[in-house]
C-alpha cells in the first residue's frame, strides 16, 4: 500500500514555470517540463541577462490530487558542491484535484555581493517541492 508521501507525490506535476523581470513583467525564461518528477536533473538555461534585474519574479502553475497542508518550496543555489544560497517560499495548503499559479519574488544581492557571470556557468540552483505536513 502506498504511503501518504507517495500519494502526494504521484499526483503532484509541475505543469509550467516562467521567470520575469519583475520590473518590465518581461518572461525571460519559461519552461513545460515537468520539473517535479524525483531523481532527475533538470536543465535550465536562463539567459545571463537575468542578472541585471532588481528582482525576478517565478510562477510556477502545478496541479495536485491530493490536498497538502504548509506546502512549501526549497531552492539550494550550489556551487562546486556548496551552498550559496538558500531559499524558503511557502504556498500553505493545496486543495485536493486543483490547479494553482503560485508567483514569488527573488530580489538580487547587492551587485558587492553579486559573483561574476562568467562564473556563474557552472552554478547550478536546485528547487524541490516539499510536502511539509501529511
Amino acid at each position: 500500500m502506498p504511503s501518504r508521501s507517495e500519494d502526494i507525490l504521484k499526483g503532484f506535476i509541475v505543469n509550467w514555470m516562467n521567470l520575469r523581470d519583475a520590473d518590465t513583467g518581461k518572461i525571460l525564461w519559461q519552461g513545460n517540463e515537468d520539473l517535479s518528477i524525483p531523481d532527475v536533473e533538470h536543465e535550465a538555461k536562463v539567459p545571463k541577462k537575468i542578472l541585471k534585474c532588481r528582482a525576478v519574479s517565478r510562477e510556477i502553475n502545478f496541479s495536485s490530487v491530493e490536498p497538502m497542508e504548509k506546502f512549501r518550496l526549497e531552492q539550494k543555489v550550489l556551487f562546486k558542491g556548496r551552498c550559496l544560497e538558500e531559499w524558503f517560499f511557502e504556498f500553505g495548503f493545496v486543495i485536493p484535484n486543483s490547479t494553482n499559479t503560485w508567483q514569488s519574488l527573488i530580489e538580487a544581492a547587492p551587485e558587492s555581493q553579486m559573483m561574476p557571470a562568467n562564473v556563474l556557468k557552472t552554478v547550478q540552483s536546485t528547487m524541490g517541492p516539499i510536502p511539509c505536513k501529511f
